[in-house]
């Protein structure tokens, strides 16, 4: 099975592949990610193997009484999609296993 999240403002796709392993009762999990550091002249970038991605992005706006303030304007944690899916297996009574190479 194959979930994928597609994130716009990040250039950033997430792959999870899980393997169902059913005489275990153990999911076999590997996450890869492609996407583009941002940065002048940014280069691609891949990896693959647990892990985590967070990024936030900031700008000032005026508040209501007219000063600037830096507030986040957006919000990425690759938990977010990995949490659900791992708590639905853990819940199922099987084994979350985190894997670095495809076995």
């Amino acid at each position: 099975m194959v979930a994928e999240h597609r994130i716009p403002e990040l250039e950033l796709t997430v792959k999870v592949r899980m393997r169902l392993l059913p005489a275990r009762r153990e999911v076999e999990v590997i996450t890869e990610q492609w996407g583009r550091v941002s940065y002048e002249g940014g280069s691609k970038q891949y990896a693959r193997g647990a892990g985590r991605t967070v990024a936030r992005r900031w700008q000032f706006k005026k508040g209501p009484d007219g000063r600037r303030r830096l507030i986040e304007s957006f919000r990425y944690d690759s938990r977010d999609m990995t949490g659900p899916l791992q708590r639905t297996v853990l819940e199922a009574g099987w084994v979350w296993r985190e894997v670095f190479f495809g076995s």
